[in-house]
Order: C-alpha cells, then sequence, then structure tokens
C-alpha cells in the first residue's frame, strides 16, 4: 500500500505541482522519499489521500508553510487527527472565477433566472450578479467591465479573453440552490478555515478572493442540500419559483461522478425543465453538439444545454468564446 502512496506523491511532484506550487512540489518530493511518512499516508482511504486534500488538511489543522521537514514533524505528531480528517473530508474547490467564462453563457438566458449547482460546495458559485467582473486581453488591457448596479463587489474575477469578446451582463437571480454530498456553511469558521486550506501556497490572490466571496455568500446564505445529484436534482428543482428560468450548472463536478452515475445524471438533466451549464473536460462525455476533439481542445469545454459555446481554463482564468464552433467544422 505504501508503494501506491510513493508513486501517487511521486508523480504529483513530478507532473502536477510545478509552476503552480513550489511548496506543494517539495512537501511531495519528501513523501515520495520518506517510508514513515507514506505509512501514516497509507492508513487514510484510498480516495481521501490525494496530495492536495492531504495537505489542505494540514493547514487547516495548522501546520506552517515551511520546509518539508517541518511538515513530516507536524504529520507524525498528529498523524491520528490528519488520518481522521482526511477521510471525513473531500476538495471542495469552490472557485468564484469559473463564473467569468460562464457569464456570456448566463447572458443568453432570459431572467429572471432560478440557479441550482450540483457540487456547490459552499455556494460560491450561485452569485453571479453579486461580483464584479474585469475582462482583460492577452496584453492584459482591459476589454471590458461590468459591476452589479449597487457598483464595484468586494470580489473582482479578472479573466483574459481570447480573440471575439460577446455581449455579456449580469443576470436577475432571483432563487439560489446547491447540491452536495457535504455542503459547507460560509457562515461557519471551520468551513471557512477548509475552503481557504484548499488554496495551494503560491496561488496569488485566490485566497482574498475567496475570502471576500464567503463573505458575499454568509450575509445571504442560499439554499445548500445535502445528498447525491442523482437522488436530489429533480425535487430540488421542482422547488424552483415558476415565474423563474431554471438553470443547473454543473462546473468541474463531473469529473468527481463515476462514469455510470454521471452518464445517468447527465440524461437526467437534460431531461427536465431546465436550462443547462456546464465546464468540463472535453474527454469527459459525449454530450458535447457538436462534438469535441480532445486531443485538439484547448482548456476544458464550456456548454449550454450541451451545445458547445467556448473553451476556457479549468478556474476561469481565461476563456475563449466558439459559438460558431459547429459552423467552422460544418
Amino acid at each position: 500500500m505504501t508503494d501506491a502512496v510513493r508513486e501517487r506523491y511521486d508523480r504529483f511532484a513530478r507532473d502536477e505541482a510545478p509552476g503552480r506550487s513550489a511548496l506543494y512540489e517539495r512537501w511531495a518530493a519528501g513523501v515520495a522519499g520518506d517510508a514513515e511518512v507514506q505509512a501514516v499516508l497509507a492508513r487514510i482511504p484510498e480516495t481521501h489521500r490525494q496530495p492536495p486534500l492531504v495537505f489542505a488538511v494540514t493547514r487547516m489543522l495548522g501546520v506552517k508553510l515551511d520546509g518539508f521537514d517541518q511538515w513530516r514533524e507536524f504529520l507524525l505528531t498528529h498523524a491520528d487527527e490528519v488520518v481522521a480528517e482526511c477521510a471525513a473530508r473531500r476538495v471542495q474547490t469552490n472557485e468564484p472565477l469559473r463564473l467569468a467564462p460562464l457569464l456570456p453563457v448566463l447572458s443568453e438566458i432570459a431572467g429572471p433566472i432560478a440557479l441550482l449547482e450540483i457540487g456547490a460546495s459552499a455556494g460560491l458559485c450561485l452569485y453571479p450578479d453579486r461580483y464584479s467582473y474585469r475582462f482583460l486581453d492577452a496584453a492584459g488591457h482591459l476589454q471590458a467591465a461590468l459591476d452589479p448596479a449597487d457598483g464595484a463587489s468586494a470580489v473582482i474575477l479578472t479573466s483574459q479573453v481570447r480573440g471575439r469578446m460577446p455581449v455579456m451582463r449580469l443576470p436577475q437571480i432571483v432563487w439560489r440552490a446547491g447540491i452536495d454530498l457535504d455542503p459547507l456553511d460560509a457562515r461557519e469558521e471551520r468551513d471557512r478555515a477548509w475552503l481557504q486550506a484548499l488554496v495551494w501556497p503560491g496561488e496569488t490572490g485566490r485566497q482574498e478572493r475567496i475570502v471576500a466571496a464567503l463573505d458575499i455568500v454568509a450575509a445571504d446564505p442560499p439554499l445548500l442540500v445535502a445528498g447525491d445529484a442523482g437522488d436530489e436534482v429533480a425535487a430540488l428543482a421542482a422547488s424552483a419559483p415558476a415565474e423563474a428560468t431554471l438553470v443547473i450548472t454543473t462546473p468541474g463536478v463531473l469529473v468527481h461522478i463515476p462514469r455510470q452515475a454521471r452518464q445517468a445524471l447527465i440524461a437526467q438533466l437534460q431531461q427536465l425543465p431546465a436550462r443547462w451549464i456546464t465546464i468540463d473536460a472535453p474527454a469527459l462525455h459525449d454530450a458535447w453538439n457538436p462534438a469535441v476533439d480532445a486531443d485538439d481542445w484547448p482548456g476544458f469545454v464550456v456548454a449550454l444545454d450541451g451545445q458547445v459555446r467556448g473553451a476556457a481554463d479549468p478556474l476561469g482564468r481565461w476563456w475563449e468564446w466558439r459559438a460558431a464552433f459547429g459552423a467552422r467544422r460544418a
């Protein structure tokens, strides 16, 4: 079992952390070379011992952002607590910047909108109307700015736009709800600490953005339901106000659902009286129209009801509008 831990952390240090977090790269390389640490991590269920989750748990429990030796000492001293917390936690990346590439799609939909997110975590992506947006070109020049009606938000989502920019507006959201296996509460300090711990060291500005978004959500919490999306989405969708257009979003969550259940959920979403917006890896499913060549597609796919609308960075740092994609391929 320790061999699997060593291989997973070696791969993370070699292929995943470089360029994103130098500290996590050092910690993972240290784990890959330390049999005693591997033995502790092998006690964690396999689906809960991935490096970002383990590192986030140790940070939430109080480890300092220091070298591997210091991290190792903390882990060995608090091994039982780390193992228990990892078994109970899951990666719940709640990045509001993902709304930047979703905004042009939301702009196509007539309001008022009832917004329902699957994999909502703390619900930070349920407030596209409460955030400010700054869209930049490749040179960093401002191309467009949008603010809520009452002025600039404490959360400013800055994203690079590649190519032409579609017409955009802030949506009118009148109802917000989400489903998550383990919803987080923006008002609870431990849940807030967990979301901040999930930010990798070195990701400039991201923690500040999440804290500001948590404050907005805490002041006006959404309806969050605990459970499996396949079991809960139909009933929750039926409770949305009838006078609003129901929009269901699955931003980056489908990859965490096993393939058979994922296909069943997509089929269920396609049957509901709702619009469906998603941002997913191109090879994740075959619901795209037109079909997408995963080997030739930059980033993730953004789609409305399966219709391809754009390409985007998985966390929303850049996006490219491709609404004419199908016409170009025809």
